[in-house]
């Protein structure tokens, strides 16, 4: 099969660079094109980041001596590549323009940034759970009288430890009511070069801006559903977050209670249905989809960043410490890599997606 040719937008950026790493050798997608700020412009893309590769291991050979366009140039990007990955860190309204830009232009965006997340045509997903969303984008080209182009987001990565878990639950016949979440969240997750040291070693820092909103608004569009030309909120669920961040380099960690509307499974149950659980990214072989989404460790001690983040691609969720609530009805502890499930990672698990639905030919 030839390969999709690719852009990165914001490429010279912490999350541009692990989509560069992330994407070498992907046996669909190859990186053609990559484009960041005016003043990285006109450099190789070595040079652009001389001093500041952030990833594990060289720069890959064939980005290396790509020249570096500016990202708001978009006739530049039109005979290098099909679709991009976006990753600008740029203001709010900037990126919904340039990102629109882009797919009118016919180039479908599939973005690691969260000002499309909450617009009601665009697509904010994860494959295991809401893969019936990327179904809206024949309509959001309709509603913007786009040709090709569409917009794709992913959420945030505070959200990725725990949705997958509570979806496989109410996806075998236990509906949630409410659940209180308490994420430890990696420094990484700041970017480059995110909190200072003096600010986190020895330290807990319970404030991380928008990330308690985030946590409890972007489940109810994920577990929503379409209706006419919009995704519409699933709101028949509560959500109480308080979101920290901890002096951990990788890896999201999240304690939930959940409350279910009525019955409630057992332990064993849970852990049958979180064990069993697979969904269509597992079902068309995507190659960046963990084989098995959810997985359940036995040990007091588990999950932890350190031994955990990495699991299957950095892409699974690894779950630990089922128990009963005395508030709820059960509690645990779930981890996953939030700067490759969570981010880069994630995103190119969707553009997989909606490509395997025919909306990237």
């Amino acid at each position: 099969m030839q390969k999709i040719p690719v852009g990165v937008l914001g490429a010279t950026g912490m999350v541009g660079q692990n989509y560069i790493r992330l994407l070498q050798n992907h046996p669909w997608f190859e990186v053609t094109y990559v484009a960041a700020s005016p003043r990285s412009a006109g450099k190789t893309f070595a040079d652009a980041v001389a001093g500041r590769w952030l990833m594990d291991g060289d720069i890959p050979a064939a980005v290396a001596g790509l020249i570096v366009q500016d990202a708001s140039n978009i006739e530049a990007a039109k005979p290098h590549c099909r679709f991009v990955f976006s990753a600008v860190e740029l203001d709010k309204q900037a990126i919904l323009d340039l990102e629109e830009r882009y797919a009118a232009n016919d180039i479908p965006v599939v973005s690691n940034n969260s000002a499309h997340r909450h617009t009601s045509d665009v697509p904010m997903m994860i494959p295991e759970i809401n893969a019936a969303h990327a179904d809206i984008i024949p309509i959001q080209r309709k509603n913007r009288g786009w040709n090709k182009g569409f917009i794709a987001v992913k959420p945030n990565c505070s959200v990725q430890s725990y949705m997958a878990p509570v979806y496989a639950l109410m996806k075998a016949g236990y509906p949630v009511a409410s659940l209180v979440i308490t994420t430890l969240q990696a420094v990484s997750g700041a970017g480059y070069p995110g909190v200072s040291s003096w600010d986190i070693i020895d330290n807990i820092v319970p404030f991380i801006k928008g990330e308690d909103e985030k946590s409890e608004q972007e489940p109810l569009k994920i577990f929503g559903r379409i209706e006419g030309n919009r995704i519409v909120d699933d709101t028949s669920i509560r959500i109480s977050a308080q979101c920290n961040r901890v002096p951990v380099i990788d890896g999201h960690v999240a304690s939930v209670s959940v409350k279910f509307r009525d019955k409630k499974p057992s332990k064993e149950e849970v852990i049958a249905i979180w064990e069993a659980f697979r969904a269509e990214p597992q079902e068309l072989n995507l190659p960046f989809a963990p084989e098995r989404p959810i997985i359940y460790r036995r040990e007091d001690n588990r999950p932890q960043p350190k031994k955990d983040r990495d699991t299957d691609k950095a892409m699974a969720v690894t779950i630990g410490r089922l128990r009963n609530c005395n508030v709820q009805d059960i509690r645990f502890v779930a981890l996953s890599h939030n700067t490759v499930r969570g981010a880069a990672g994630g995103a190119i698990l969707g553009a997989e997606l909606i490509k395997a639905k025919g909306y990237l030919e």
